[in-house]
């Protein structure tokens, strides 16, 4: 008789990546002390993925999903893990305040955060990447340094916010995040199970590259804001500073928004203008979103 068939069936794991950004901090909504991503597998009972997902971040966190959007499918069986078929949505949402399960995203990417300067990556990363780049031999140290050098923007190399994933892939390849097996995991940066912190570099990525085409940052935002908070949200995704004028008149330009007639006296000094985002803008055809300066190479 011959050998019996391998069970080599792959459960799928439903992964919600939810986003916030209140008083200029990004936020992820986690479970298990910020270690997980609110998740759970799909189950019989579930109409549909997306559902199975609702009713997984509502069991873990009590919070009911607004706007979702499917992220990525993860399917790798070689990070010393049981085979499972990772499926990930983002959602993003507002928040009046902070309360527990909401965690700042740059406590997992400390390096992803620039409106401080650059001295966590040229510090601390750059030198640990030198040693794993001329670790072994000169057959892979020209390919590692430029692979470095374009991925961190080291070397005259521009810094481009949407590269979270290969940022964190390119650590993890290195040993430098304790996640990876083997290694020192001096990059830092809070640690989370399984890939969860690799989700959360991929859903970083994709919220950062889609400001720039389409609108979706005032899902971020309340019905009414003032133009500073729409910035404020805007550099808090992007990890770095925008041009204040420029930043203006691009949404002026686009007419993204319009004057609700009232004013925020919260602001401490003369009340700001509130402004509401013009829904209809997300029918029209020439739409370009909220687009990000491209940093120049120092």
């Amino acid at each position: 008789m011959g050998e019996p068939a391998q069970d080599d069936r792959v459960s799928a794991e439903l992964v919600a990546v939810i986003t916030a950004v209140h008083d200029g901090v990004p936020l992820v909504l986690t479970t298990r002390d910020g270690r997980r991503l609110p998740s759970g597998p799909l189950q019989s009972g579930h109409r549909s993925m997306q559902a199975g997902l609702r009713s997984w971040v509502v069991r873990q966190t009590g919070y009911e999903l607004g706007y979702v959007e499917q992220l990525y499918t993860f399917a790798d069986r070689d990070r010393g893990m049981s085979p499972v078929l990772e499926v990930s949505y983002l959602g993003l949402t507002t928040v009046p305040h902070v309360i527990e399960g909401w965690r700042n995203w740059f406590e997992y990417f400390p390096w992803e955060d620039r409106r401080d300067g650059d001295a966590v990556v040229t510090e601390n990363l750059a030198p640990a990447l030198e040693r794993w780049a001329t670790a072994d031999g000169p057959q892979f140290r020209e390919r590692r340094r430029l692979r470095c050098a374009v991925t961190f923007g080291l070397d005259g190399h521009p810094w481009l916010p949407g590269m979270a994933l290969q940022r964190y892939e390119l650590l993890y390849e290195a040993a430098l995040v304790p996640e990876a097996p083997g290694g020192p995991g001096e990059a830092g940066g809070r640690p989370m199970d399984r890939d969860h912190r690799r989700i959360l570099a991929t859903a970083i990525g994709r919220l950062r590259a889609k400001i720039q085409y389409r609108p979706v940052v005032f899902e971020l935002l309340p019905p009414a804001f003032t133009l500073g908070r729409l910035q404020g949200t805007v550099e808090a995704i992007a990890g770095q500073h925008v041009h204040k004028q420029n930043f203006r008149r691009l949404v002026e330009q686009q007419e993204l928004v319009e004057e609700t007639g009232e004013v925020d006296h919260s602001t401490g000094g003369r009340p700001a203008r509130l402004f509401r985002f013009r829904r209809e803008v997300t029918d029209e055809r020439d739409v370009a979103g909220t687009k990000l300066p491209v940093p120049r190479p120092n």
